[in-house]
């Protein structure tokens, strides 16, 4: 089976950026409910391995931002707007997986795009230190998206799509991620691109998730960015 491209989701699956975002939304916490701040900050946000077993038990960040920190939903709205811009300017360092990179190299031969809710300049700033960037066709972000067509909704990945191909029609693609909403992500732009394309999704379980307990199942599971590799080639 010939690969026509290859999809990423980005934060938990090309990079680990657990440390920015419990620093970023702690700073928003503080803007938005200062009464979840100090001693009374939510447990998940407490340690890197409490972010990670709420961040891939919610179904999506307003679940993640209710359920596991206690907002109220007239927080959570105004908490995620003012997330691209506090994202941009957080300055935590932010690096990829360790393998990352040589994954990506060993793939070259097949167009790479991102679809994430992380912020497009942000994304590109990294993939640019990390010398990478060119690997990549597309980068849709959370900020070139509307807010109500957001992943799983097929929206952002039918954009990159577009940047990468004349049409997207008859296309056979990988969708790597590392949350149950990007198995859906992956179904529900099968879905849109129709029959005659296939969408083939990918789990990321090097950063924490735990596939088997998705109610969505993946194709694939891939425990290590060299495991990518492999795959693909066995297609």
């Amino acid at each position: 089976m010939k690969l026509d491209a290859i999809l990423w989701d980005y934060d938990g699956t090309i990079v680990n950026s657990v440390p920015k975002n419990i620093d970023i939304t702690k700073n928003i916490l503080s803007i938005v409910a200062p009464h979840l701040t100090g001693d009374n900050l939510p447990h998940y946000l407490r340690s890197e391995t409490a972010y990670h077993q709420a961040n891939h038990a919610a179904k999506n960040w307003q679940e993640l931002y209710i359920k596991y920190y206690g907002m109220t939903e007239q927080e959570m709205l105004t908490a995620g707007s003012l997330w691209a811009e506090h994202q941009l300017a957080n300055t935590t360092p932010v690096r990829l997986f360790t393998g990352i990179d040589d994954a990506v190299r060993g793939l070259a031969d097949v167009p790479h795009g991102i679809c994430s809710q992380n912020s497009s300049k942000n994304i590109y700033n990294v993939l640019a230190d990390s010398q990478v960037e060119h690997f990549f066709k597309a980068v849709v972000g959370y900020d070139d998206v509307p807010s109500h067509s957001q992943k799983p909704s097929p929206e952002g990945g039918l954009i990159c799509l577009e940047q990468i191909f004349d049409t997207p029609a008859n296309k056979t693609l990988m969708y790597i991620g590392d949350h149950e909403a990007d198995v859906q992500f992956a179904r529900n732009l099968h879905a849109a691109l129709g029959q005659n394309a296939n969408v083939i999704s990918v789990a990321a379980a090097y950063s924490g998730a735990n596939p088997d307990r998705w109610s969505v199942k993946p194709d694939y599971v891939i425990h290590s960015p060299q495991e990518l590799t492999n795959l693909c080639h066995s297609l």
